[in-house]
């Protein structure tokens, strides 16, 4: 919960990386705006033909990108390919526990017994991927021979 919030921001300013934190639903409004120059995003797992599971909301950031004309970027270190995974169809998505959309900490944000769906990832496709940056190279456009090429797998 809050990952970029409490995990990212900080690794951003210990890294010397100018950022800015905002809430999720302004991601649109800012690239409309024209105050978003490029997306760079972790992953989880990328499967052969490079479509890339990361945290729930990644994939409507992919969206809005290529809506907007806007690079979006993966950075992942090359253990993150799972070649077994023709594509990210196949990729398990983990469900997060209930009570962490129902409460903030110990206070309950929404009405007891709330039916709730928690997917802790969702996927991005390869064709909105610009580029997937890993320690043995950059992968442009990536696609199924790009990346065996890259990881000589």
């Amino acid at each position: 919960m809050l990952q970029g919030a409490r995990l990212t921001a900080w690794e951003l300013m210990e890294g010397g990386i100018d950022a800015v934190l905002i809430c999720d639903n302004m991601a649109a409004s800012l690239m409309q705006a024209g105050k978003i120059d490029a997306i760079f995003t972790g992953a989880d797992r990328i499967a052969a033909n490079g479509d890339a599971a990361n945290k729930i909301g990644t994939l409507g950031l992919s969206i809005l990108a290529k809506h907007y004309g806007i690079g979006f970027y993966i950075a992942a270190p090359s253990s993150t390919f799972d070649l077994t995974l023709t594509n990210g169809a196949q990729i398990p998505i983990e469900e997060r526990n209930p009570e962490e959309v129902r409460a903030v900490g110990q206070s309950m944000v929404a009405p007891e017994g709330i039916n709730v769906y928690n997917p802790a990832f969702d996927v991005t496709p390869a064709e909105h991927i610009s580029a997937i940056i890993t320690e043995k190279g950059v992968i442009d456009r990536p696609d199924k021979d790009k990346i065996v090429s890259l990881l000589g797998t």
